[in-house]
């Protein structure tokens, strides 16, 4: 039991749990805002971001410790590097160009923060990761709010231009 509930496990099952709290948080925003990547995706992204992080911290330990770095060529940030890439491609799916309006983007640039705030978890910076959580849901709420109703009404748009690409 002591190999399954050690302090070490805790602490990272810990870390987990912040990483899919944090994730969550902002995809609700996102299905209050009836987007298609919510709670389960962005806690998802945010949960699966952290532990590649932890992984990538402990890997040396499981593999033989510092005596193996010169025998391997091991570079830890290389993991890091690939959950970028990773969420860029889960990103480009959610993009979505329809009818000469760009969609998605939002969301996207969001589950983009969210494996940032896993990956910050992850690495022990847990009071970044909650602070950028608050930031992003400010940019999802209340930029939102100050989008719709200071931009998009005073923008005119006349009823036969509707798309901006016609010309």
């Amino acid at each position: 039991m002591e190999l399954f509930f050690g302090q070490e496990n805790m602490e990272i099952f810990g870390q987990l749990t912040l990483a899919l709290l944090l994730g969550t948080a902002l995809g609700v925003e996102r299905e209050i805002a009836k987007k298609k990547a919510g709670m389960r995706t962005f806690g998802l992204v945010s949960l699966g971001s952290c532990l590649f992080s932890i992984i990538s911290v402990n890997a040396l330990k499981f593999i033989g410790g510092a005596e193996v770095i010169g025998a391997i060529n091991f570079d830890p940030t290389r993991i890091a590097a690939q959950i970028v890439v990773g969420i860029g491609f889960l990103g480009a799916g959610i993009i979505i160009f329809d009818s000469s309006k760009l969609r998605g983007v939002t969301t996207a640039a969001g589950l983009w923060v969210a494996a940032a705030i896993g990956m910050a978890v992850g690495y022990k910076f847990y009071a970044v990761a909650t602070f950028t959580t608050f930031l992003v849901l400010i940019v999802f709420v209340a930029l939102w709010i100050v989008e719709e109703a200071i931009v998009k009404n005073l923008s005119y748009r006349p009823s036969n231009q509707n798309d901006r690409f016609a010309e």
